[in-house]
């Protein structure tokens, strides 16, 4: 076993755990939604701004991780719409084709980060966050807007949703209480970071429970183009742009594992309030999560 395998495989295992639970509906099907709502808004901003807030972001190549992985998802945003033709997609199909190539599950990410490279890999794990969070949520709400799935009212509440999207919260607080020397003083340092500690393997049981096998039935070309691009295209651009930029290791790994990161399973909600076509976004959640169990570490070992 590489150490690559060694550190991805426990996160996998609570993935599966994850859709064992939700398979056999254990504790109940009204228990996982209340769940994630805690995670999204509490636990997971709670370990944005604890890391954020202490961390030494300096030390991160900022201007060259954002080179790499917002240069990348957005020649990928503009070649989508040049081969929206070419795909011969609806517009509802082509909205989710679109999210499924350019989101990325934050928990997975983040999990993996600290898993390959301890506080450091958190640290520019937080910051890749802080920058492609608010870029591909504006790309997505844009796409449904160009698409014309999407009608004005809605575009107002997206456009507020936006605003007050808890991550995007989180990482301007802790980057705030960073660059003002405030940081988390007294019990609070140690009461939010405690709060982010669980919000990492609560979330990749949740990632599990969102997935939908039956899904997997879905084979057309709007799968095959989003999976194309998720898990093959996009990271062989980020690692070429890492080694061109001269990332560190650290830097290189995280960037790539967020280049390589499955679509989000918040992408299925947004599928179905905006007009999206939300069974070929739960296949593509389902294929990709399962598909990255394999690629994920492919990947990895292949940057060294």
């Amino acid at each position: 076993m590489t150490g690559v395998e060694g550190a991805l495989g426990p996160l996998f295992l609570l993935i599966l755990l994850g859709a064992v639970l939700g398979g056999c509906r254990f504790p109940g099907d009204g228990f996982w939604p209340p769940l994630e709502r805690l995670i999204y808004f509490v636990l997971f901003p709670a370990m944005l701004v604890s890391t954020l807030a202490t961390a030494n972001v300096a030390e991160v190549p900022v201007v060259r991780v954002a080179l790499a992985l917002l240069g990348s998802m957005g020649l990928f945003a503009i070649l989508l719409w040049r081969w929206r033709a070419r795909l011969g997609l609806e517009a509802a199909a082509f909205t989710s084709v679109f999210q499924g190539a350019l989101r990325f599950n934050t928990y997975v990410g983040v999990a993996g980060a600290a898993a390959l490279h301890g506080t450091a890999g958190v640290t520019v794990a937080a910051v890749a966050v802080a920058l492609m969070v608010p870029v591909v949520n504006v790309l997505c709400v844009a796409s449904f807007v160009a698409a014309g799935t999407l009608g004005p009212s809605s575009l107002g509440k997206s456009l507020a949703a936006l605003v007050r999207n808890p991550l995007i919260l989180a990482c301007v607080a802790g980057i705030a209480l960073n660059l003002s020397d405030i940081g988390l003083p007294g019990w609070s340092g140690e009461a939010i970071a405690l709060l982010g500690r669980a919000a990492l393997p609560m979330g990749l049981v949740a990632v599990g429970v969102a997935l939908r096998p039956h899904a997997l039935l879905r084979l057309d070309r709007g799968v095959w183009a989003a999976n194309l691009i998720k898990l093959a295209l996009m990271p062989a651009l980020v690692l070429s742009l890492a080694i061109l930029l001269g990332l560190d290791s650290v830097s290189r790994d995280v960037v790539l594992l967020f280049a390589a990161l499955p679509t989000a399973t918040s992408a299925y909600i947004l599928a179905r309030q905006l007009g999206g076509d939300a069974e070929l976004m739960a296949a593509l959640i389902t294929g990709q999560t399962l598909l990255a169990m394999l690629t994920l570490p492919a990947w990895l070992s292949l940057s060294g």
